[in-house]
């Protein structure tokens, strides 16, 4: 882990709250004070690289529920919306004071799940944060609450920052909580142990890991956790699970928390996002022809191989892909409406150009814009 140059964290709000729910300016300097300790390269191994922190945090929703005179987290979206909305000024104000007491400008990313699946969104988040390092700034992403539709969240942010892990090339993410690790069962049950590393999905077969908790002001749970590290892991980024007391630990490559090692290889592929971010807005039904061209040659989906159609969508939105059976096959971006479809399904796309024009000689979804789900 030493040998970790850029590195991904993310803390959850019941790390950065009191127990009313308001930001506790404490446990920020902390973290802060760990972090910028990373970023001095105290502690560092001679010969070390100057380290870049990008820190996905939690904590706006929390943040914004004192201001407006609410004693528990709300249900219902809108007041959720409000609640991040107030509270993300608040929160991004707090870290701005934490790091300016180390000479330390910090840069506020807002991230969708739909602006990221999408080519040239993607690029651009990429861009703006690789200028952000450059220039010495720790960005301080969190997904963008106030303009969420679907839910308010895309599985905590654990799963953000598995993400944003491989959107940055990190070396290593760091998943910060309020448990220092993942235990073989309750970690308040007599007995259990904490798991010191994990090789593989496999390692986990017969740990009980239990659900996404909702309890106080988070979200999250060991589920959203573990979820986070197997995704990063797969794209080749180790992952350190501790608690955040241990954040300086963790950094320094010190023993501590649960510690997944990588399982896959690294790529830039955006596709991962469109994987495990995007929410469908319809699906497309494939005849045997069209499964077999996308799944085994890796092909795009013509209009020809197309059976069925459903939901409401637009081009440019993600769908799933079924075989015949219903089962999702693949995840892709539609080149077309919902409306449009029902007229390309089975035709060539040679017919189509001749009929209603050149637009219409393209892909339903270009190879490039599509994701095989693996079962």
């Amino acid at each position: 882990m030493l040998a970790a140059r850029r590195i991904v964290v993310k803390v959850g709000s019941s790390s950065l709250t009191t127990a009313a729910g308001g930001l506790d300016a404490d446990r920020v300097d902390a973290l802060v004070d760990a972090l910028a300790k990373i970023l001095e390269g105290r502690g560092a191994e001679p010969g070390e690289g100057d380290k870049e922190i990008v820190l996905v945090s939690s904590g706006a929703i929390a943040a914004g529920l004192a201001p407006l005179g609410l004693d528990r987290r709300p249900r219902d979206l809108a007041r959720q919306q409000a609640a991040a909305s107030v509270g993300q000024g608040l929160l991004v104000a707090r870290y701005t004071a934490s790091f300016a007491r180390y000479g330390r400008r910090v840069g506020q990313i807002l991230l969708t799940t739909d602006d990221t699946s999408r080519r040239a969104h993607y690029r651009n988040a990429c861009r703006t944060l690789d200028q952000l390092l450059a220039m010495g700034a720790v960005p301080i992403v969190n997904e963008n609450d106030t303009v969420a539709t679907d839910e308010i969240r895309f599985g905590d942010n654990d799963r953000l920052a598995a993400l944003v892990a491989h959107l940055v090339r990190a070396d290593l993410l760091v998943l910060l909580s309020d448990v220092d690790g993942l235990y073989d069962g309750d970690p308040s049950t007599p007995g259990t142990s904490r798991i010191a590393e994990v090789r593989g999905p496999a390692e986990l077969a017969g740990v009980s890991i239990g659900s996404a908790g909702r309890a106080g002001v988070g979200t999250g749970g060991m589920v959203t956790k573990v979820e986070a590290a197997r995704i990063a892991a797969a794209a080749g980024i180790p992952v350190v699970l501790t608690a955040a007391s241990q954040a300086a630990d963790a950094l320094l490559g010190r023993p501590t928390g649960t510690y997944f090692h990588r399982t896959g290889r690294r790529s830039r592929d955006r596709l991962l996002w469109l994987a495990h971010a995007s929410a469908p807005r319809g699906a497309l039904t494939l005849d045997e022809g069209a499964v077999r061209a996308v799944v085994e040659r890796g092909g795009s989906l013509l209009p020809a191989g197309i059976a069925g159609v459903e939901g409401d969508f637009s081009a440019g939105d993600p769908v799933e892909l079924r075989d015949t059976g219903g089962r999702a096959v693949a995840r892709g971006l539609v080149s077309f409406d919902a409306k449009e479809i029902p007229r390309l399904i089975g035709r060539s796309t040679r017919d189509l150009a001749r009929e209603l024009g050149a637009a219409y000689e393209r892909e339903v979804v270009h190879r490039d814009d599509l994701v095989l789900l693996h079962h």
